[in-house]
């Protein structure tokens, strides 16, 4: 169990990713703290995450709100003593349009989500890594941010490429106090998202959910579409200490889809 011993904070939780990874933590032998903005589907979540309440606790945060970033991550040293590692998976991402059609209000809500967002949670981990000696913390982007998906985000993929550049400097900086800072860069995710699109555009389109993703697939050596928990299990191994020497880099979960 490579999280024994470790206290992970997930950022973000609802019924992809963010659970995926409060999942495999739990199973790896962390205690975590999981957050989203609604109270009521998050403590539904923790209890189904750990009936027991032992090892999950609950903690209501808003990405967008510096005060709330700061609660979160305290609240979260408080329940379990120390912060290890911080997984920040909130985002906003359905935001879709090209240059033409996405206003300037999609644009400021995409960055300040997604990079300021991201931003506010690292800064109010740092002094709680500081603290505990050093810790991880994890990034998600997205292929996006060099392939155009089939329904354009340019505002989205911008605020990931953006992260991109604002996890070197994190790496760098936070570095001498032994913070690894890293990112995840999934390409599609096959969870309740991807599956509500296969299954729109299969309708939309009058051929099978598997045509659509035979399509999808088309481009991936691997044949796949990677699932929410193959990027949580890349997301787990950054947290712990076998990643000790490992900061500032990106790793693709993408079935070898794009190779840089």
């Amino acid at each position: 169990m490579i999280l024994e011993g470790k206290n992970v904070v997930v950022c973000g939780v609802g019924p992809g990713l963010g659970r995926e990874v409060a999942q495999a933590a739990l199973r790896d032998g962390a205690n975590v703290v999981i957050g989203a903005r609604s109270e009521d589907k998050l403590q539904k979540t923790a209890q189904e995450l750990d009936p027991t309440g032992k090892r999950v606790a609950a903690i209501t945060v808003d990405i967008t709100d510096t005060e709330r970033c700061t609660n979160f991550l305290d609240e979260a040293a408080k329940r379990f003593g120390s912060v290890d590692a911080v997984v920040q998976v909130a985002a906003f991402d359905t935001q879709m349009g090209t240059l033409a059609t996405t206003s300037e209000k999609d644009w400021e809500t995409c960055l300040n989500a997604n990079v300021i967002g991201t931003m506010r949670i690292a800064k109010a981990a740092l002094p709680h890594f500081k603290a505990s000696g050093g810790g991880s913390l994890v990034l998600v982007g997205s292929q996006s941010m060099w392939l155009s998906p089939p329904m354009p985000q340019i505002a989205y993929a911008s605020s990931k490429g953006a992260l991109v550049s604002s996890m070197y400097h994190l790496a760098e900086e936070l570095g001498p106090d032994k913070i690894r800072v890293n990112m995840v860069i999934p390409t599609w995710m096959w969870g309740p998202p991807v599956e509500g699109y296969v299954k729109w555009q299969s309708k939309e389109r009058g051929i099978s959910e598997q045509a659509v993703i035979d399509e999808i697939t088309s481009g991936m050596p691997l044949g796949e579409i990677p699932k929410d928990d193959d990027v949580a299990e890349a997301i787990i191994f950054f947290c712990s200490d076998r990643a000790r020497m490992i900061t500032g880099e990106t790793l693709l979960i993408n079935a070898g889809e794009f190779m840089r």
